[in-house]
């Protein structure tokens, strides 16, 4: 079923059609400002510039947050507080629904595109204890088949789930998920073990489930943060994030795990401790940037006291790693910077984008050159911005 829909943000008809007219701008900033009004806006270029979004764009509706997805010019989002998943487009500087369709019995948790217009949703059922998807068609918007994924459900005292990562190899999909016991006074923690579940396509029957004890929390909810990626052999890394801000099992490692290309589960050969390493601490957001090199956002524990100032205090430095050597090359000489979980680094060719929250060195997008070693400051971000929480590729093909 198509739902077409009117919000008071820009659809003033039950049905708007995408204007096709208008030019497409290959970039998109999500930014958030001092009072947590949220903004989207499209941009010419990342390298040079200054942008004060309240000059350009209105503030976001209540219902629409980071946690979105995009491809070929379009914005997908579960919208807060709803089962209604949208489709959105830039509109004259403005975000403006489409159409959407509603998702019952669904909470977020992966996504994965599995063709031009197929987009599978991973996630978890109402209770939040057991694994739900929906496959759509995003040209249409519609379901071309939803029900729940065949893996193991928590037991004893462990009552929720999270799906951290899903992958795609042939007719098998690779589902990363871990276990969380009840809260209690608002703690809340994670199972000292995760799980690789290896699943048929479409079917989403179980063929096998692996146990992996090394470290948990694997991968995250990536229409927040990525931590995954596809090595151009097609090895499948991930790192876990056992750290306060995501799993919160501290005692655990951040690591990077491999899953090689002609495998179904973890090398257990392969090991990239990074709280054991030079950063010495936990990480959330790891990038690809191509031959065997990626970039880490690692926290520094000595700076901030606990999850209450985690998201506010500039701790974060950006690390390059050599993936298959499993060491860590260097800190890239950035200011610190702040917020917790954010989609801040967009790789195009050899230059590596990355958005960087600080109060006194200012909100930029630092253009770090991956064969020469160097970086530079491009755009600044001013006025109301305080986090720079996503920056996309908005357009194909865009360089």
């Amino acid at each position: 079923m198509i739902v077409w829909i009117g919000m008071g943000f820009g659809v003033a008809a039950c049905h708007h059609a995408p204007d096709k007219k208008q030019r497409s701008l290959p970039y998109s900033l999500h930014l958030l400002d001092k009072n947590n009004q949220e903004y989207i806006i499209g941009v010419d270029n990342l390298d040079s510039g200054i942008i004060y979004p309240e000059q350009v764009t209105e503030m976001l509706p209540d219902s629409v947050s980071r946690n979105i997805i995009i491809r070929d010019g379009y914005y997908y989002h579960l919208r807060r507080r709803s089962k209604i998943f949208t489709r959105y487009q830039l509109q004259n500087g403005q975000l403006k629904a489409i159409a959407a369709i509603p998702l019952n019995d669904y909470g977020e948790e992966n996504y994965l595109w599995v063709g031009k217009d197929s987009l599978l949703l991973s996630g978890l059922n109402t209770a939040s204890d057991a694994g739900r998807y929906y496959l759509l068609n995003t040209q249409k918007m519609t379901v071309i088949a939803s029900g729940a994924f065949d893996i193991t459900r928590p037991e004893g005292i462990y009552k929720s789930a999270s799906i951290g990562f899903v992958t795609k190899r042939k007719d098998r999909l690779l589902v990363g998920y871990t276990f969380h016991p009840a809260m209690e006074n608002g703690t809340y923690t994670t199972s000292d073990t995760m799980y690789v579940a290896t699943l048929k396509f479409p079917s989403m029957e179980r063929i096998a489930v692996e146990k992996e004890w090394r470290s948990t929390y694997p991968g995250g909810i990536n229409t927040i943060q990525r931590n995954d990626f596809t090595d151009e052999q097609g090895n499948f890394y991930f790192m876990t994030c056992p750290g306060i801000a995501m799993g919160h099992h501290p005692t655990a490692p951040t690591a990077i795990l491999r899953i090689p290309a002609n495998s179904m589960g973890t090398d257990k050969n392969y090991f990239f401790n990074l709280s054991a390493s030079v950063i010495h601490n936990h990480a959330y957001g790891l990038w690809y940037l191509g031959n065997g090199r990626a970039l880490v956002r690692a926290e520094r524990k000595d700076l901030f006291t606990g999850l209450s100032d985690h998201y506010s205090v500039p701790h974060f430095e950006f690390y390059l790693l050599d993936i298959e050597k499993q060491q860590v090359i260097k800190k890239l000489p950035l200011p610190l910077d702040k917020g917790t979980r954010k989609e801040c680094v967009l790789v195009n060719g050899n230059t590596a984008y990355i958005a960087v929250n600080n109060p006194d060195s200012g909100n930029y997008i630092w253009k770090y050159d991956i064969q020469n070693d160097r970086l530079s400051k491009g755009l600044q971000l001013s006025g109301v911005t305080d986090f720079i929480l996503r920056i996309d590729r908005l357009q194909p093909g865009t360089r």
